[in-house]
């Protein structure tokens, strides 16, 4: 889809997957506790689905909470765990308001239980909204995602729901917790890092890839636009040859 932003026509991707890094250095660089990067790094979301929603973008899906990240010091694990509570209870009004579909990938074996509670809820209560569709990785890590959706296949084709033969990429595809969507056509991750950190391995096969030195908590609406622009300059074969 073409539009006009700040007087030039861009082709505004249909799904921008994040990895949102850079919160403790943020915080760190203004002698603060990683938690406080964190908290700011949650409002940075809130503002980028705004932002994606103003520029047409239709699928977003980030990555807040890895399955690595457990590793981080208890401290820091029980910080985010109360910030997702927070985030996932103010989720439902804001969504709401916006007419955003609000969907979290990842296992929630492992996470809280009222933490899934919560996340049930947000899911049921913005599952008609007709606006962004949000996609949120907690407790996600792609490989993760592969073997879980081998072991439901494999489950399948043991009661007979499947045979061998109907397993093709499509398929497969509708066994991963992103099934029913798009795959993401740009990747944006922040801080410098230039790697994508076991995040959507299967789904990022052909998106294009924008890495940037802002640290999360900065990245606004001109940050986006960057993106954009960057995504706009790729030329898109998906094999085929030029």
């Amino acid at each position: 889809m073409n539009r006009e932003i700040n007087g030039e026509i861009l082709n505004i991707p249909e799904h921008v997957a994040v990895i949102m890094d850079g919160n403790g250095r943020w915080a760190k660089k203004r002698f603060m506790p990683r938690n406080y990067g964190h908290a700011q790094g949650a409002k940075a979301l809130e503002a980028i689905c705004e932002n994606c929603d103003k520029l047409g973008i239709k699928y977003l899906t980030v990555y807040a909470f890895s399955t690595e990240n457990w590793k981080r010091s208890v401290e820091e694990v029980t910080g985010i765990m109360n910030l997702f509570r927070k985030y996932l209870v103010d989720s439902v009004e804001r969504s709401n308001n916006a007419n955003m579909k609000v969907n979290l990938i990842g296992k929630r074996e492992g996470l809280p239980g009222d933490i899934v509670q919560k996340m049930d809820d947000l899911e049921r209560l913005t599952s008609g909204n007709t606006g962004l569709q949000f996609h949120i990785a907690i407790n996600y890590g792609g490989r993760d995602e592969i073997v879980r959706a081998v072991r439901k296949i494999t489950e399948d084709v043991k009661n007979g729901k499947l045979i061998s033969g109907d397993i093709d990429e499509v398929l497969f595809s509708n066994y991963l917790d992103t099934a029913g969507i798009p795959d993401p056509d740009l990747l944006i991750r922040t801080s410098g890092e230039e790697r994508t950190s076991n995040f959507l391995p299967w789904q990022l096969a052909y998106s294009e890839f924008y890495f940037t030195d802002t640290l999360w908590p900065d990245f606004d609406m001109d940050s986006l636009i960057e993106a954009v622009r960057y995504y706009n300059k790729r030329e898109r074969r998906f094999g085929d040859a030029k």
